[in-house]
């Protein structure tokens, strides 16, 4: 799944529909012991209710946020 948009455009929307800060979302997905891609959006989804774009979206930007540095 290849998305055009930046990851983090998505978290307003993810924000007001979770009434999560994405910081939030983004420290929840660290401080799992998951590191697959596919396995953190599978544990959003089931863990947390999020959307599949949604989570994918929090995932994308957090690995690619944790690679950069």
């Amino acid at each position: 799944m290849a998305m055009t948009k930046d990851p983090a455009s998505y978290f307003p929307a993810i924000e007001e529909k979770y009434g999560r800060p994405a910081t939030e979302w983004v420290e929840l997905l660290r401080s799992s012991p998951l590191t697959k891609h596919m396995e953190l959006v599978k544990f959003l989804k089931t863990e947390h209710g999020l959307s599949h774009g949604h989570a994918y979206a929090l995932v994308q930007h957090t690995l690619a946020a944790d690679s950069a540095n």
